[in-house]
């Protein structure tokens, strides 16, 4: 069957889906309802458990452990999805339905060249035969991908390349079979902006080029009011509100909406700076009286980089970079991937050596502590990761997570200790009964208020922030910068915060350095930063915050 302009290639009524639990069965969808036509981009944006992943999974019957429809219909092209086999439904899925999933490393086999899993894409959907027919659809699956040199990357592996060149390969894989419509799921979340643009921007050209229908599914609400025609709300497994994407910008009805429009750091971020504009910019010099608690200069790292058979060549990821940070004051290090950012972090917390250079906390250069003095350092200035999960043993409780730092350190009696995880736990604001469960318990964002009273337990004076809230949701991210604002006004920390979002930096910075290729570039206030950038790369870098052309009413395209 052929879609009309009349006719949504994508017809979805009254879809019910239910998970089976011991108690029985649990309905996650409760009547969901939408139209998507040939050629269009519809968005549908929520926070974790909204039902937006669901949907989407439940299109191409791809739904986790016990989930399955109960009720409702979805149709692609007129055809009736919901009865079909799986055998059925295997001819549909990459020919008919693309997917780009969320996360590219944890999507790629690790064992498994790029190229042997385009072609394994490539032979299921039946679009070459032959070696060397194969060999040669799979060069130009990732060329139209956007990845130079096709023919070498086909040899190499997913720890190979970058997160921007994974997300590449998925797309392409997506996009193999030229299929009526792609499923986005979160496809550039854990991506730098600017790779995330271009990414976006390669999406949307390919897709154009073909006519493919894009579902994109988001946590970003500035994301998806500038990719897509139309946006979706969804909550607590319901569609809450729906219409054109700069309506709902600019005046959502839902209080939800209101509450994801208000949370979106990246519409936030043009509005304070509208703010701070009529006020009055701050500079460097307003905040020039306040003793550095760290102090970098002239930083250098340097690696080897093994090419094989007994080579390897110098790589110098850190390159004569300098800066302090005020006490109590938050320096956001800003830049892509490879910039360097993280490498500081580390040196920082000396989890790694420095070439070239010095680290000073409170005037005291850092490089010939002792061990005993570098533990007590350590004491001092505590590290928050990006994975929350990643970082904490699945097998140890939340109390004995908090409570691990005052171990290591000998802090304190058992008792004592399970007071300070008590006292952490109110302080993050998490219920005290969470300290029996496990991290697989928890919510993301609990497991990053975990991870912050973990980094508090010994009362630090320092705060190494690494990509801390990159992958929460916009509820979940605004929920934990207005803590981590909260703490550092009470207990007067110092922060260094890596990230690559600009939109956040905004939020929650005083003082920005932005990195490019393992050098600082340019540093100054945020609203010196925000106002007036120096450098092409960080205007670059500002013009790539999602949602920032459509912000503040229409401000720009």
């Amino acid at each position: 069957m052929s879609t009309t302009a009349d006719t949504p290639l994508l017809r979805i009524r009254d879809l019910k889906v239910a998970f089976d639990t011991q108690k029985g069965s649990r309905e996650v969808l409760h009547g969901v309802n939408l139209d998507l036509y040939a050629g269009e981009t519809l968005a549908i944006v929520g926070e974790s458990g909204s039902g937006k992943s669901t949907t989407a999974s439940a299109i191409i019957n791809l739904l986790p452990g016990t989930g399955h429809v109960t009720a409702g219909s979805i149709t692609l092209d007129g055809q009736e999805l919901t009865g079909l086999t799986e055998g059925q439904m295997e001819k549909i899925r990459g020919r008919e339905i693309g997917y780009v999933p969320q996360d590219p490393m944890s999507n790629l086999n690790p064992v498994w060249s790029i190229g042997f899993q385009v072609k394994e894409a490539i032979r299921a959907n039946g679009l070459a035969n032959g070696r060397k027919e194969i060999e040669a659809r799979a060069i130009e699956v990732l060329q139209q991908a956007g990845l130079a040199d096709a023919a070498k990357r086909l040899h190499q592996y997913p720890h190979q390349f970058s997160g921007g060149m994974r997300q590449r390969a998925l797309i392409g894989i997506g996009l193999a079979a030229d299929p009526k419509l792609l499923i986005a799921d979160e496809p550039t979340s854990a991506l730098d902006v600017t790779v995330q643009r271009v990414i976006l921007d390669h999406l949307a050209s390919l897709t154009k080029e073909k006519g493919t229908s894009v579902l994109l599914i988001t946590h970003d609400l500035g994301l998806a009011a500038e990719r897509a025609e139309k946006i979706i709300v969804m909550q607590n497994g319901e569609i809450v509100e729906a219409g054109p994407s700069r309506e709902i910008l600019e005046n959502p009805l839902h209080p939800y909406t209101k509450k994801l429009v208000a949370a979106a750091p990246s519409i936030a971020s043009q509005r304070i700076q509208a703010v701070h504009e009529r006020q009055g910019i701050e500079t460097s010099e307003d905040i020039a009286g306040i003793p550095p608690t760290v102090s970098v200069r002239n930083l250098t790292k340097d690696y080897k980089i093994r090419q094989g058979q007994f080579r390897s060549v110098p790589f110098r990821a850190v390159d004569d970079v300098s800066f302090d940070i005020p006490k109590g004051k938050t320096l956001a290090l800003v830049g892509e991937s490879g910039s360097g950012k993280s490498t500081v972090a580390k040196m920082v917390l000396k989890l790694e050596d420095v070439t070239s250079g010095s680290i000073a906390i409170d005037g005291v250069d850092t490089a010939g502590l002792s061990g005993r003095e570098t533990l007590a350092l350590r004491r001092r200035m505590q590290p928050v990761f990006q994975d929350p999960y990643g970082s904490m043993d699945p097998l140890r409780n939340i109390g004995n997570t908090i409570s691990e730092p005052l171990d290591i350190h000998g802090v304190g009696d058992k008792a004592s200790r399970q007071e300070r995880v008590l006292e952490l736990l109110d302080q993050v604001s998490l219920p005290r009964e969470l300290a029996t469960r496990y991290p697989n318990e928890l919510s993301g964002g609990q497991r990053q208020r975990v991870a912050i009273a973990r980094a508090l337990a010994l009362k630090p004076d320092i705060v190494v922030l690494d990509e801390a809230v990159s992958a929460l949701d916009v509820l979940v991210q605004d929920q934990i910068l207005k803590l981590l604002a909260e703490l550092q006004s009470e207990l007067d920390l110092t922060y260094l915060f890596i990230t690559h979002d600009l939109a956040v930096v905004r939020v929650a910075a005083d003082l920005v350095c932005v990195m490019e290729k393992g050098k600082l570039v340019e540093q100054g206030t945020v609203d010196e930063i925000f106002a007036n950038p120096q450098q092409e790369y960080t205007d670059r870098l500002l013009q790539a915050i999602p949602g920032v052309s459509i912000a503040l009413g229409g401000r720009g395209a």
